[in-house]
């Protein structure tokens, strides 16, 4: 009895691997800002856990504050400001 080759064929593979990226990078029509917004809003986090949800959006905001905070340094010692 010949054995069966489980392994899916080459060309299919690399279809399933183009859809996939191509799904995972489609925006869905989604702005910056729906994006942004649902980033920050947690819509992620598991909604059943109340914690969770408030944990991530004070993670969120906490390091988006210390982006600002480095890019403020960062142009104030470039710039010499400070």
């Amino acid at each position: 009895m010949p054995e069966q080759d489980n392994k899916p064929k080459p060309d299919t593979e690399s279809r399933r691997i183009l859809d996939r990226v191509n799904h995972e990078s489609a925006t869905g029509g989604l702005s910056v800002v729906e994006r942004a917004k649902g980033h920050f809003s947690a819509e992620d986090a598991d909604a059943a856990d109340p914690i969770e949800i408030w944990g991530t959006r004070i993670g969120r905001f906490l390091g988006l504050l210390v982006l600002i905070a480095m890019f403020i340094w960062f142009l104030s010692s470039f710039f010499g400001m400070v």
